[in-house]
């Protein structure tokens, strides 16, 4: 008897353990189909949502003291976006906040690329509600019986014995909405180019239904049913079987709180295909220029094999990491060109302690040059001919004796360098141009600058505009040039250039120009030695890869923030003058810019001043590809 009780909730032990594990839904690479192009995935969306919460930029928005603003601004877009949205889709999106407790997944397959079909790209859209499951199915079918309501165009049907819901409409229904809450103040007005040309209005169909806790979104019943499979424990092809993407998974997914992966290799091939069968001739070719696939193929478009990026929670910081697969043995034209060395990337001791930010580049402009111009021959070879010509005689007009290969070209060095302070006033034009230095590092920078002046002068804008003075006993050259101030009305700008401390140095701030002339070795504080920096560009592989950059993100909030608070009303102006304002009816009324973002009533820094402190990045090259590193530490005024 005792035998048989103990057999009985064993079954019934392992029956509820089967039963759990049906019902839990496996990650994205076990559901996705193999040939899926594009993903990007939260994988779990509670735990992620969490960790959000705790960053500092969350907690800034969320701060007391920015409520005035914060709910101004709420409030504003609730009336006039969201409830008017609800109201023309039929639901309201409160009922479906919360409910993603798992993995939310956007996925693209590839589409037909047969150069004739204009339909859209198999897409999903995956919510994982897990013990809210409950809660979706009752507002499925509540969101359902309002389509019908209104006469919507649905119908149900089953795929492999999950009741799908099939919802018809208008290819341009989306865009009437949006003109209806939006409307265009332009409409009806006629214009020099006449009527636009009518769009082709086609039906789409879009299939949405619960598996479990699973909500399933998409336009294919063919790929739905091929994740419904792999979610019942079927073994379909799936996105974990693509070494491409398996590759990226164990460098970058694992642990993090959501990730993109795009298959650029297949995209690529699908669009030369299906621009060969459009034109019927691999690409084009017309007028004697080359086809499709030689241009992508000679510029290195052909090599690149995908795109990975995450995110991750490192307990005291956020780091995001991005991948571009292109191996060196495919990589040729552009990829050769942008292939930086791994070389000291430091702040210099002359890049001072108040600089705001900074970036430092290890590439070989006179290699690169060398390269694009190969590629371009390469790419159009009917232009050879065209760029030999100008290059050889550039300049000759003015001196016989100027060669722009060896005077200019072969005078770039291996090292770029910018840095910026803080604008010197509270005003958006000082915050459109504050003070900066651009550095290029020359073996010898003399020879480059007067070669630039030669070049300069070719132009409509330098032609014998430019100024020479002394300063230190090195020449420093100047010219004018319009730029676009604030509100795009052109302002005139000084650029100043000279060689110094084997750089060429450039600059609109002629007081920064002659400090780093005075510099020379240094002597003052650095950035160098700035607080937490060297610690942060460990997280993102240290200063010797080649590339790197900083900014003190609470400088340029501080200033940013003050500059908002006291100049909202020129912004207000500003935003008037864009597209998107009379879509809003702020067209002809700034005022109602303040309806909306009423920069007014933003806090002093001060108060909100702990939630900023320092980003810092990172790049390299290596036999796979280019890679890219950033990482926030969390300010001290907020750790634990």
């Amino acid at each position: 008897m005792t035998m048989k009780r103990h057999l009985t909730l064993l079954s019934l032990l392992c029956g509820f353990t089967l039963a759990a594990s049906a019902a839990t839904v496996p990650p994205p690479e076990k559901l996705l189909p193999r040939d899926t192009l594009l993903v990007f995935t939260v994988p779990d969306y509670a735990k992620s949502s969490a960790t959000w919460d705790r960053w500092p930029s969350s907690m800034f928005w969320n701060d007391a003291a920015m409520r005035p603003f914060r709910e101004k601004f709420a409030n504003k877009f609730k009336s006039e976006i969201v409830v008017p949205l609800e109201k023309e889709l039929g639901f309201k999106f409160a009922d479906y906040s919360g409910l993603a407790q798992g993995q939310v997944t956007l996925a693209m397959l590839a589409p037909s690329f047969d150069g004739k079909d204009d339909k859209a790209p198999p897409f999903f859209l995956l919510v994982d509600a897990k013990d809210k499951s409950d809660a979706l199915k009752t507002n499925l079918v509540a969101m359902k019986k309002k389509w019908v309501d209104s006469g919507r165009q649905t119908r149900t049907q089953k795929i492999r014995d999950v009741e799908f819901s099939t919802l018809t409409f208008k290819s341009d229904e989306l865009g009437k909405i949006f003109d209806k809450l939006f409307p265009d103040p332009n409409t009806g007005n006629e214009t020099l180019d006449g009527p636009k040309p009518k769009k082709t209005v086609t039906n789409v169909e879009l299939l949405l239904g619960q598996s479990d806790s699973l909500f399933i979104l998409g336009n294919s019943l063919p790929d739905i049913e091929k994740v419904l499979a792999a979610q019942s424990g079927a073994t379909p092809p799936t996105l974990s079987e693509n070494p491409a993407f398996s590759k990226s998974h164990g460098a970058l997914f694992r642990d993090s709180l959501g990730y993109g992966w795009v298959h650029l290799k297949p995209l690529i091939e699908g669009v030369i295909k299906a621009y060969a069968k459009k034109d019927g001739d691999a690409g084009g070719g017309a007028g004697g220029m080359p086809k499709l696939d030689t241009i992508l193929a000679v510029l290195g478009l052909t090599g690149l094999q995908d795109l990975a990026m995450s995110m991750r929670d490192t307990g005291d910081g956020a780091l995001m990491n991005m991948d571009l697969h292109v191996p060196e043995s495919a990589r040729k034209g552009l990829f050769k060109v942008l292939a930086f060395d791994a070389k000291d990337a430091n702040p210099p001791p002359f890049v001072p302690a108040d600089a705001v930010k900074f970036s430092r580049m290890r590439l070989d402009l006179s290699k690169a040059w060398n390269t694009l111009e190969q590629t371009l021959v390469e790419a159009v070879p009917q232009m050879a001919n065209v760029i030999k010509m100008v290059v050889d005689v550039a300049g000759k007009d003015k001196d016989p004796n100027f060669d722009i290969r060896k005077q200019l070209f072969a005078n770039l060095g291996d090292d770029i360098i910018s840095y910026e302070r803080s604008p010197r006033k509270q005003t958006l034009s000082d915050l459109q141009s504050p003070p900066s230095l651009t550095l290029i590092s020359s073996p010898k920078p003399e020879q480059l600058a007067g070669a630039v002046k030669a070049v300069v002068s070719l132009l409509p804008t330098g032609g014998g505009k430019i100024k020479e003075r002394e300063f230190l006993g090195r020449k420093v050259y100047s010219l004018n040039f319009p730029q676009p101030g604030v509100g795009g009305k052109m302002t005139e700008r000084t650029l100043s250039y000279s060689a110094s401390g084997g750089y060429l140095a450039l600059s609109t701030d002629t007081a920064t120009l002659e400090e780093f002339m005075r510099a020379g070795d240094g002597g003052g504080k650095s950035l160098r030695d700035a607080p937490g920096l060297a610690d942060a560009a460990q997280r993102v592989g240290g200063m010797g890869t080649g590339m790197f950059g900083y900014e003190n993100v609470a400088e340029t909030w501080k200033s940013l923030m003050e500059i908002m608070r006291k100049d909202s009303g020129t912004l207000a102006n500003l935003f008037a003058g864009s597209p998107f304002a009379g879509r809003l009816g702020m067209e002809d009324d700034a005022k109602k810019f303040k309806d909306w973002l009423d920069f007014s009533l933003l806090p002093s820094y001060e108060k909100v001043a702990k939630y900023f402190y320092i980003t810092v990045y990172s790049g390299s090259v290596n036999s796979e590809g280019f890679s890219m590193k950033a990482y926030l530490p969390t300010p001290p005024g907020v750790r634990k």
